[in-house]
C-alpha cells in the first residue's frame, strides 16, 4: 500500500497532571492527517510492555497504521511528564533510553518513503544515534521532506539540526525556536529577515513560523503570508503545533493556496488548544464551523 504521507519519530504517553494521553509529535501529526483524509503511515518503536501494548491499541483505535511500529524487547515505551505553566504552555520532562530512541532501519522503509508524497520528521528523534541514523538514511529519497522542529532542552544538537535544515523542503518552527536558531549566526530585527536568512543559508523553499496568540507567518517561494490567529480559551497547548502542520499539509495536498492552507491550519491549531491532549475527536466540518464562528465574532 502506498501512503500520501509518512511520519517518522517518537510515540509515547504524555503523563499530565490529571490523566495520561497517547502522544508524540509524529503520532499527533499522523492522527490529524488521517482525520483530514490523508493516508498516512507512522514509523516508530514501542516497548514490549503494558504501555507499548496499550499505545498500539490506541493507535489502532484512532485508525492509524501500526505495521511500521517496531516492538523493542529491551527498552520501555516512552513517557513524558508534562506540566502546564501559568500561561498554559506545557513544560516537558522527556525520559531517555526508551524504545523510540532505537528505531532500526528496515528494508521496507525505503520503498515506503520513496512512494509517499510527503515525509514528515522532527528534531527530537535525533537525540539518539540509532534513530538519528535511521532517519538520516531516509532523507535522500525523492519526496517532499517536511521538517517540524521540536527543540526540547537538552536535546539540541546544532550540527544535526543543520543537516535536517539542508534536507527540508518545508520547514516549520515556532517563533521562539526561530529566534534561538538564527541567533547562532547573526542578529536580525524582523521575523521576515530571520526567515529569509534560513531560506538562503539552507535553500529551504517554504518556511512556516507559528507565533502562539500572534498567529503564524509563512514564506512560500519568496512570498509572505500572514494570519493573526484565533482568540480562544486554552485548555493546553499539547499537539496544537502538530495539528497546525497537518492542517497546512492537508490544504496543500488538496491544492489550496498557501493563504487558504494557512487559515485552515491556524483554525485547527486553535481548536486543538481548546481541548485536552493532542488528538481530540473532530471532523473537517467542525473546523470549518469554527472558522465561521470566529469570523462572525469579529464581523
Amino acid at each position: 500500500m502506498n501512503f500520501t504521507c509518512v511520519c517518522f519519530g517518537e510515540v509515547l504517553f504524555d503523563v499530565l497532571p490529571h490523566e495520561i494521553k497517547a502522544g508524540g509529535a509524529p503520532m499527533n501529526v499522523a492522527y490529524h492527517l488521517t482525520v483530514l483524509g490523508q493516508s498516512t503511515a507512522l514509523i516508530s518503536r514501542v516497548g514490549n510492555d503494558d504501555r507499548g501494548k496499550a499505545l498500539t491499541a490506541i493507535l489502532k483505535e484512532k485508525k492509524l497504521h501500526t505495521e511500521y511500529i517496531q516492538v523493542d524487547a529491551t527498552h520501555p515505551t516512552g513517557i513524558v511528564m508534562a506540566m502546564p505553566d501559568a500561561a498554559g504552555d506545557m513544560k516537558y520532562d522527556i525520559k531517555q533510553g526508551v524504545a523510540w530512541d532505537y528505531i532500526e532501519p528496515e528494508p521496507q522503509h525505503e520503498a515506503l518513503v520513496k512512494n509517499a508524497g510527503y515525509f514528515i520528521f522532527g528534531s527530537l528523534i535525533t537525540r539518539s544515534k540509532i534513530s538519528c541514523n535511521t532517519l538520516f538514511n531516509l532523507l535522500d529519497n525523492p519526496v517532499t521532506r517536511v521538517f517540524d522542529v521540536n527543540l526540547r532542552q537538552p536535546f539540541t544538537d546544532q550540527s544535526r539540526l543543520e543537516y535536517q535544515f539542508s534536507k527540508a523542503d518545508i520547514l516549520k518552527m515556532n517563533e521562539e525556536e526561530l529566534d534561538l536558531i538564527t541567533e547562532w549566526y547573526v542578529q536580525f530585527k524582523t521575523i521576515e529577515d530571520k526567515i529569509r536568512f534560513l531560506q538562503n543559508r539552507f535553500q529551504v523553499p517554504d518556511i512556516i513560523v507559528t507565533r502562539g496568540a500572534k498567529g503564524a507567518v509563512i514564506n512560500s517561494n519568496d512570498d509572505f503570508y500572514y494570519h493573526d490567529g484565533y482568540r480562544v480559551r486554552v485548555a493546553d497547548t499539547i499537539g496544537s503545533g502538530d495539528s497546525f502542520v497537518a492542517g497546512y499539509l492537508s490544504g496543500i495536498i488538496n491544492h489550496k493556496s498557501p493563504a487558504e492552507a494557512l487559515q485552515f491550519a491556524s483554525a485547527l491549531g486553535a481548536f486543538v488548544a481548546t481541548q485536552t491532549g493532542g488528538c481530540p475527536s473532530y471532523t473537517s466540518d467542525d473546523i470549518q464551523r469554527f472558522i465561521q464562528s470566529q469570523s462572525s465574532m469579529t464581523s
